[in-house]
């Protein structure tokens, strides 16, 4: 397994300066032998000296802030330079380039099933960054495309675990725990990506939705459990309103009621605090005991 090594570059401007400086001295040194009495020997070991002066600049290279330049020489890896600047190294050596910048992207809206196997459709979006340069360039073919099929992979893996709506008290879900969904979802690319050297830095889900061939089924159902979970309030509070309305006759001692007769009164209180429809009073001229 290929580890990240930093590599100690000489300082580019100086190589520079000394080369130009060799390669001038060398070029004069041509011409001053070329003379009436041309010396053969000092010709041949000037011009050898001026072209490796010139091929040695082919060592200077440039990092720019946020980016790295990965050292190869002859198919070995010999390190990485990540500090910015000008540099020069042995020009053998194969430069390879690499950013180190925060990317993201956004996945396709992909359909998979959920725990309790509904088909949904679900999208998400990452943010990510190398961090290891070795093992992004030499464990994986191509990082870039290793990011996003493990990507879509452990998305699909999140969204099998969870279900879209809660169906208990306490249970976690895709629509109602987006948090803890998403830090889920970054564990798992995480997991999967470690090998390429990426760092997730965020994962969210972007679309959350059913599928269409169950969209209108699973509305009605959401719309029954809204109207059951609101007849359940109503009913809590018209239970709530008729227990302080006996207690406070009571306590008051404005009408003392059999059980019989305060079993008819909560019966119509019942009717008219929970009827969906205004109730129509009927008044009682005569005794209640009639």
């Amino acid at each position: 397994m290929y580890r990240e090594k930093q590599f100690s570059a000489f300082n580019g401007l100086v190589m520079l300066i000394v080369l130009l400086t060799v390669a001038v001295l060398a070029f004069l040194t041509i011409i001053s032998a070329a003379g009436p009495e041309p010396r053969t020997g000092v010709i041949v070991l000037a011009v050898i000296v001026l072209l490796v002066s010139l091929f040695c600049l082919g060592g200077l290279f440039i990092v720019n802030p946020n980016e790295a330049k990965v050292l190869v020489l002859f198919g070995k890896y010999v390190g990485t330079v990540k500090h910015d600047g000008f540099f020069f190294a042995n020009p053998f050596l194969v430069k390879r380039r690499l950013s180190l910048r925060v990317r993201n992207f956004e996945t396709a809206k992909l359909k998979v099933n959920d725990i309790h196997a509904n088909p949904i459709e679900i999208g998400a979006i990452v943010v990510w960054k190398v961090v290891e340069t070795a093992e992004a360039l030499f464990e994986v073919d191509n990082y870039e495309k290793y990011v996003l099929v493990q990507t879509e992979s452990a998305l699909r893996a999140t969204a099998s675990q969870f279900a879209y709506d809660a169906h208990t008290t306490g249970e976690e879900s895709l629509s109602t725990h987006a948090a803890e969904v998403s830090k889920h979802l970054q564990a798992a690319i995480q997991d999967r990506l470690s090998r390429a050297g990426v760092e997730v830095v965020e994962a969210r889900i972007s679309h959350l939705a059913y599928a269409q061939e169950i969209a209108a089924a699973m509305l009605q159902r959401q719309q029954a459990s809204a109207i059951i979970a609101a007849r359940f309030k109503i009913v809590e509070g018209a239970v709530g309103m008729v227990e302080n309305a006996l207690e406070m006759l009571s306590a008051k001692g404005i009408v003392h009621l059999d059980e019989e007769r305060k079993a008819t009164m909560v019966s119509n209180l019942l009717v008219v605090l929970c009827s969906e429809r205004s109730t129509q009073p009927v008044v009682n001229a005569g005794s209640l005991y009639n």
